[in-house]
């Protein structure tokens, strides 16, 4: 009878054996921290687009209603064919945007001998008229000068901020009016009329 050879079985490592060679184990150590942190760094580049983006148009609006009244105290007299032009001012001054529900509204505001401040006139970009003649207007404390003429020019846009994970912020975060009023006054004469607002 042969003898066979006699075979030593390996003992499997302990639990702590595996644990201690685990842990003394780095490979795929950088793809894990990476894993971890991409989508941090990912959400952080896409807010700081978001809020450059934000920014140009906040400054694009800001520019507009500055524009506006400063072209219309211009004059001494406007009319609807002028004030409709303000929409191609507008447009040119978002460029290379294209601006989102534009709305566009001017109005000559007038104040009487008591500094009371009243609207003479308005126009909006739909060619209508947003306040009533003789009604009140909010006008700075500053501008509160008796028998004068200004005029305000409001500019809103409809902004929609690019989200990716829409689900974590409410609707109203992701969509924003960013809008701004400018007084200013008449540059020539006592007042700017509009002869068919």
């Amino acid at each position: 009878m042969e003898e066979q050879p006699i075979q030593l079985q390996k003992r499997s490592p302990g639990v702590l054996t595996r644990l201690k060679r685990l842990v003394a184990d780095r490979r795929g150590v950088g793809a894990v921290e990476f894993a971890l942190i991409a989508p941090l760094l990912l959400s952080l580049y896409i807010t700081s687009f978001e809020i450059t983006i934000g920014l140009s148009v906040s400054k694009r609006v800001t520019h507009s209603a500055s524009t506006i009244a400063d072209l219309v105290t211009r004059e001494t007299s406007v009319d609807k064919t002028i004030l409709m032009t303000m929409k191609d001012v507008t447009a040119s001054l978002f460029a290379p945007y294209t601006p989102n529900t534009l709305s566009i509204k001017v109005t000559g505001v007038t104040l009487d001998a008591n500094g009371n401040p009243t609207v003479a006139w308005s126009w909006d970009q739909a060619d209508g008229r947003p306040y009533a003649i003789g009604s009140a207007v909010q006008v700075p404390a500053d501008m509160h000068i008796a028998n004068s003429f200004l005029v305000r020019a409001e500019v809103s846009v409809h902004h929609e901020l690019l989200m990716f994970m829409s689900g974590l912020l409410p609707s109203e975060v992701r969509d924003l009016t960013i809008s701004r009023e400018y007084f200013y006054r008449q540059r020539l004469g006592d007042s700017v009329n509009c002869t068919n607002c």
